[in-house]
């Protein structure tokens, strides 16, 4: 480091920072800040010019006088400043950009005489720790940490579960750091993701203890060594090894009231006495299409993608025009911290619109891991593969199949999906997914539900893709979907709109994927118009009626105009056309053309439900086009199909119909007494909700007249 005569002996305070340039040491608090010692030259160079602007030769010449770098190389370790000084974060500012010109430390600066003469200590001087220094600090998570501190000390063995890149090992040394000083005996942490034998485990922690044990059976003598300690023991990446990992746990614990572990894996280690922490997604912003800068800040998912942009692209800030788009790769990437600092780590390439709008190619774009980071964690792939090649082949299919849902699914459905398996065997399997982190349960409410984070369901389409089996577990879905929706029609007349919607309202993303593949080229065009035919109430119930009149119209095309067999569907098909064509302004002469359709099939068919429907929509038609006289000829049809029915609805609907016709010639008499026993007629089915078929509350259309 360059001397710097005039602050040798001299400490600068600023924010919550100490520097002190003569022990080449910056302190947070009382903390040690880990930083390099150019980074820290450059700190002292800025501080003591605090207030003017720097310019970049001037720095290079300053910390690096007899060597030739270029920018990039002072850019890499002012962003290092700036993460170690937490720049930019709840307002601090410290490092400023200044453009075309160099860099200007900001903040107010004291400078007191006298040095600081020893180091602070990090833990009590008879606490040893071999716990990593953490190089970035684990956003969002300060809560988390403190909790499983105290865990700790109550538990004594906890396990920090999650899927790959949640965070669990930055998670586990920030405790392994701040729980340092409670243990007398100190911290030891034992890394296992290297350990590819499990039989290797105990030797593993002899090691991480500096112990050298001449024998076969480990676990005695880690006994004998650790009975009169107080320490806590990190197993950290135990899922490859996790059998060995909770035999030693179990073994350890069992005989050491002392000691206190805490493991990390993707799956509980199942030993016993143990605490298991599942280890949450970051929170990002919900979806708004007015999100500024300043709210997106609030979420620890955006804190973190602004916090990790701004080490690779010098002056990054979130500006309200990109609050959107950085809360989209933030919610699309599941909060997954590893997968926000992959995307961050490629705004230099992408940009943040860019990144937002090729995020589906994730695997290809989220390649620039850390160097120094485990091979696992180096691109987004990578993480998933290390999970994947863990799973007996059986959970690798379960994996796969489920990957066709869009949303969340029942255990029903995703036993319906797994090929080959009987129905209990398959429960097991996918039990043992969410156990492993790869699928996750919401276990509130009337059934479980459960889903794959939205990255690990396109990994697992891409497995399904390149083992062949992708038409197959997508054609499965379909039917699946076509099979659960078969009773909906008729449901829609015995249940409140409030419990349908609560069967099959949550459905509609796995419906639409389930009729894009069907109704596509290479699908499967006759399980796609059964499956358009079923959905139809779906549509209407959320009053999604431009949808509905596009999907009938795809799944019309794909039937053969000669095709006898497919009366009925087209029949159906037509009528859900009608429907949302008469919701569109203009389109009443396409409507009456579906109508009339379905007319003419209902009676080829001998179809009375369906007549009566198609009359139906036919005399709105004539009523919205002004044909009063043709639209009561209409009701007229209705009335007389509907006679002797036992059908309260039918001959309400033809009072109705009658009335209103009657009403609009002017005969004002006979319209009052058939829209009067309309009204009467409502109370016999009052509690039937009936407006499946003719689409609105009769009770109430007829009030109005």
């Amino acid at each position: 480091m360059a001397e710097h005569g005039s602050l040798k002996a001299q400490t600068i305070a600023f924010g919550a920072f100490r520097l002190l340039p003569g022990q080449q040491l910056l302190l947070d608090g009382d903390e040690r800040v880990s930083i390099g010692s150019r980074a820290l030259d450059i700190l002292v160079t800025l501080a003591e010019r605090a207030g003017d602007v720097v310019s970049k030769e001037e720095l290079i010449a300053r910390v690096w006088p007899d060597t030739f770098v270029e920018d990039g190389n002072l850019r890499v370790h002012i962003a290092g400043l700036r993460r170690a000084l937490r720049d930019g974060q709840r307002g601090a500012r410290y490092v400023m950009t200044i453009p075309g010109r160099g860099y200007s430390f900001v903040a107010p600066v004291s400078v007191s005489s006298g040095a600081v003469t020893a180091n602070p200590p990090i833990a009590p001087p008879d606490a040893w720790s071999n716990a990593p220094i953490l190089l970035t600090r684990p956003v969002g998570r300060v809560d988390v940490i403190a909790a499983l501190v105290k865990q700790l000390s109550e538990l004594r063995l906890v396990t920090v579960v999650g899927p790959g890149g949640i965070g669990k090992t930055t998670v586990a040394m920030a405790v392994a750091r701040m729980a340092n000083g409670s243990y007398r005996d100190g911290v030891s942490v034992v890394d296992l993701s290297a350990v590819a034998d499990p039989h290797r485990v105990p030797g593993a922690i002899a090691v991480a203890l500096g112990l050298e044990i001449n024998t076969d059976d480990i676990t005695p003598n880690l006994v004998a060594f650790l009975r009169r300690k107080d320490m806590l023991l990190v197993l950290d990446s135990c899922e490859h090894v996790a059998e060995a990992a909770a035999a030693a746990a179990e073994e350890l614990f069992g005989n050491l009231p002392g000691l206190h572990i805490l493991a990390t894996s993707r799956e509980p280690l199942r030993a016993a006495g143990e605490y298991v922490h599942r280890l949450l997604p970051l929170p990002s912003p919900p979806v708004s299409a007015n999100l500024a800068a300043a709210e997106a800040m609030a979420f620890p998912g955006v804190q973190l993608f602004v916090e990790r942009a701004s080490a690779v692209l010098d002056g990054f800030k979130l500006v309200d025009a990109d609050a959107a788009f950085v809360a989209d790769i933030c919610r699309r990437l599941d909060g997954i911290p590893l997968a926000i600092e992959l995307a961050a780590g490629r705004v230099d390439a992408f940009g943040v619109r860019g990144l937002s709008a090729d995020l589906d190619n994730r695997f290809q774009i989220l390649t620039s891991g850390r160097r120094t980071a485990m091979p696992r964690h180096r691109t987004l792939a990578a993480t998933l593969d290390w999970s994947y090649q863990l799973l007996p082949e059986s959970e690798r299919l379960v994996l796969r199949s489920l990957a066709v849902f869009a949303g969340d699914f029942s255990l029903d459905a995703a036993v319906a999906l797994v090929p080959g398996f009987a129905a209990s065997q398959a429960v097991d399997l996918v039990a043992n997914l969410v156990s492993k982190s790869l699928v996750a349960a919401s276990p509130h409410g009337k059934t479980a539900r459960y889903r794959l984070l939205d990255t690990t369901r396109l990994y697992g389409l891409e497995k399904l893709a390149a083992s062949g089996e992708l038409p197959d577990a997508r054609r499965r879905h379909a039917a699946y979907i076509r099979d659960f929706f078969t009773p909906a029609e008729a449901e829609c007349e015995t249940r409140s709109k409030a419990d349908w919607l609560a069967i099959y309202g949550g459905l509609i993303d796995n419906v639409r994927a389930a009729l894009d593949w069907t109704l596509a080229a290479g699908g499967d065009a006759q399980l796609g118009v059964a499956l358009a035919v079923a959905v139809v109430p779906l549509w209407v119930q959320l009053s999604l009626m431009i949808e509905c009149r596009d999907q009938a119209k795809r799944a019309l095309a794909s039937l053969a105009e000669d095709d006898a067999t497919a009366l009925r569907p087209r029949m159906r098909l037509c009528a859900s056309l009608g429907w949302s064509l008469m919701f569109a302004s203009g389109r009443t002469r396409e409507s009456s053309a579906a109508w009339l359709a379905v007319l003419e099939i209902a009676e080829r068919l001998g179809d009375t439900s369906y007549r009566l429907r198609a009359l139906w929509g036919l005399w709105v038609n004539h009523l919205n086009q002004g044909r009063f006289r043709p639209a009561l000829e209409v009701a007229q049809q209705f009335a007389g199909l509907v006679t002797g029915s036992a059908d309260a609805l039918d001959l309400m609907m033809a009072d109705r119909m009658l009335g209103t016709s009657l009403h609009y010639l002017g005969e004002q008499a006979r319209a009052r007494e058939h829209i009067e026993r309309t009204i009467r007629s409502y109370d016999s089915f009052l509690h039937q909700q009936r407006i499946a078929r003719f689409q609105f509350d009769q009770r109430v259309t007829a009030q109005y007249f």
